[in-house]
């Protein structure tokens, strides 16, 4: 993964993946993509995604430390990178998942008598659903991100935002299953019974002594993620899962998911009240656990592993680590995730005032799109223009890229994108380049925006781009309704801003075209003309004062003003856009990335005019009723 690949090149660290071939993803990088044909099949299929490996490179049934750092590190570049969306429900379902270990516990307890052994034999069923089955769970997810934030690839503030989301979903899918104990009927009395005894056990324990049974736990729990990456195969995963969490019962260990859910229960029962179980029962348990799996585990594997571990995992190796600040405050002061993979020029990413961020997807045709980034850029002090190569490969490749054939992917794109510094130096503009190699779409474009801090992107629209498709890992609605920065999409019919039209509403996305405009005018001697479409006679004078004042205001004066008072405004547009040769278009209030995608533009004449254009849309708050309903 390159740069963008930041969060899916690496991502799942393909643990069980059947070795089939993947397609090349890009024409223009097919000879150096492909594997060398002197190396063996199995070395070619014997890595996953990120680099990471999926077979002992030593012993090929055992992982030495380092290849299970490599595997952890992958993981963790998942869970870091995920949406608060995806963490949390992912987290619901695993704090549900616990109920059933509860329940379980409780019943066989119940009717046994008592006896210890035999009650806590289905107690780590659960937690088996949990891991085998890929879910968020607070003291599982302990240990990858930790490693990523030793590295200073992941913030302290990454971190603990993952860790809230983590806990806050598993703790409310407890509470929900505590409550289905608790009210319908699914355990018998004397299961309740128990239940209540063993919360009122947790709770009248000594928080010294819960907090030393917890941090044995978390050590249990933790371990358990290096055993489990050391595995290869979920017949040895699921016997180590067992038997890791047998011991907790059986040594009178505790789970802080575990104890909420106790604590919730008695809350239910009216037996407890909510700040006395928090504080004498679940923040003891939750502490212990957290320390038991980060200080005794994480610390302890991390240090194990050589000093070699960064660069195996990541290009350039320490040279990209989050500065101590960055380390500290996150986003506040720069970064707060460095992307395992990356290849990218930085010496202009503190200098810029303004900075432009072009994706491409083909740098021999593209580039209009660069050329009229630079002429934006020209005009402004201080900006800069930042073009990223997307390259694209197949959607979740069972085998994915070495490193080695990432780094040739990189050097081969590195090539092309010779034209492109070319055509920036012509604009006497500060460039950068970088690659990208990612399966991902828009969600890898906004990425990419956040993480150079873009100002602006301007992006090209055609049946070539990957992102036209509209493969967005989000929701896309989710994505656009949440803009990083101004976005200006081309299409590409010739770049002539000779004779330029601006159809003009009154919102920001208008405002945005009229700086385009300006910059257009100023470089290029473009025409202006300004439209207002109003519903009738009646309102052409508003319509024409509305112009003027609109004319004024943005530095257009000088514009020749059209006002059309037929209340068509498709009609309107397609009238005017014989006449011109640049057409710029704002969105309208359901927003225009969206729209694009799924080709239902609001106004076909955007979709069937010859003339180039460009569609304009700036991030604005959107309230509940317009996330939900568009208006």
């Amino acid at each position: 993964m390159t740069d963008g690949d930041d969060a899916d090149a690496a991502s799942t660290p393909d643990r069980d993946r059947p070795p089939n071939a993947q397609s090349d993803p890009d024409p223009d990088l097919a000879s150096e993509t492909a594997p060398d044909p002197e190396e063996s099949v199995r070395e070619a299929v014997e890595r996953s995604r990120s680099g990471a490996p999926a077979v002992g490179s030593v012993v090929r049934d055992r992982f030495t430390s380092d290849e299970i750092f490599q595997r952890i590190i992958a993981a963790a570049d998942e869970e870091i990178t995920s949406g608060s969306r995806e963490l949390f429900f992912s987290a619901l379902a695993a704090g549900f998942a616990i109920t059933i270990t509860f329940m379980l516990y409780v019943s066989l307890t119940a009717t046994t008598g008592g006896d210890p052994v035999v009650s806590a034999m289905l107690y780590p069923l659960g937690f088996i659903y949990i891991i085998i089955g890929g879910y968020q769970l607070y003291t599982e997810n302990t240990l990858p991100p930790v490693a990523l934030t030793l590295e200073r690839l992941a913030s302290v503030p990454a971190l603990l935002r993952n860790w809230t989301v983590v806990l806050a979903g598993n703790f409310l899918g407890g509470a929900l299953g505590a409550a289905a104990l608790a009210f319908g009927g699914v355990i018998s009395p004397e299961a309740a019974a128990v239940a209540a005894d063993l919360g009122r056990k947790g709770v009248e324990t000594a928080w010294w002594s819960l907090f030393s049974k917890a941090a044995f736990a978390g050590l249990i729990v933790a371990g358990v993620v290096w055993v489990e990456y050391a595995a290869r195969d979920t017949i040895s995963r699921m016997v180590v899962v067992y038997v890791a969490f047998l011991a907790i019962p059986l040594g009178g260990l505790y789970h802080s998911v575990v104890s909420f859910t106790e604590m919730t229960y008695l809350v239910l029962q009216g037996s407890l009240g909510i700040p006395t179980g928090l504080w004498e029962f679940v923040v003891p348990v939750l502490l212990g656990n957290t320390a038991g799996g980060v200080v005794l585990v994480t610390v302890v594997n991390y240090f194990q592993t050589t000093d070699h571990r960064l660069a195996s995992a990541r290009f350039e190796g320490a040279d990209r680590q989050l500065s101590v600040r960055e380390w500290l405050f996150g986003g506040l002061v720069g970064r707060s995730y460095v992307p395992l993979i990356d290849h990218t020029d930085d010496a202009l990413a503190n200098a810029d005032d303004h900075r432009i961020v072009v994706p491409i997807s083909n740098p021999r045709t593209e580039t209009n799109l660069v050329e009229l980034a630079c002429t934006l850029a020209s005009q402004r002090p201080g900006a800069s223009v930042h073009v990223v190569h997307i390259v694209q490969k197949p959607d979740r490749t069972p085998r994915g890229y070495r490193v080695d054939q990432h780094e040739r992917i990189v050097a081969n794109s590195d090539e092309l994108m010779a034209d492109i510094r070319a055509v920036a130096a012509e604009f006497d503009v500060p460039c950068e380049t970088s690659t990208v190699v990612s399966h991902r779409s828009f969600e890898e474009i906004f990425d990419v925006a956040k993480r150079k801090r873009a100002d602006r992107l301007v992006m090209g629209w055609g049946d070539d781009r990957m992102w036209s498709n509209g493969r967005a890992e989000r929701p896309l609605d989710e994505l656009t309704n949440r803009l990083p920065c101004d976005v200006l999409v081309f299409r590409d019919r010739g770049l002539d801003a000779s004779r330029i039209l601006l159809p003009v509403a009154d919102n920001p996305h208008a405002d945005l075209n009229a700086e385009v405009a300006r910059t257009l005018r100023a470089t290029a001697g473009s025409a202006v003309t300004l439209l207002r479409v109003v519903d009738g006679p009646d309102e052409r004078e508003a319509g024409e004062q509305f112009l003027a004042d609109w004319a004024a205001e943005h530095d257009l004066e000088d514009a020749t003003r059209v006002v059309d008072d037929s209340g068509d405004v498709e009609a309107a547009i397609a009238d005017e856009c014989g006449d011109h040769t640049l057409l710029l278009v704002g969105a309208t209030s359901q927003g225009l990335l969206s729209r694009l995608v799924r080709d239902s533009l609001h106004y076909d004449v955007l979709r069937d005019t010859d003339t180039s254009m460009i569609l304009a849309e700036r991030p604005t708050d959107r309230g509940v009723l317009q996330r939900l309903f568009g208006r």
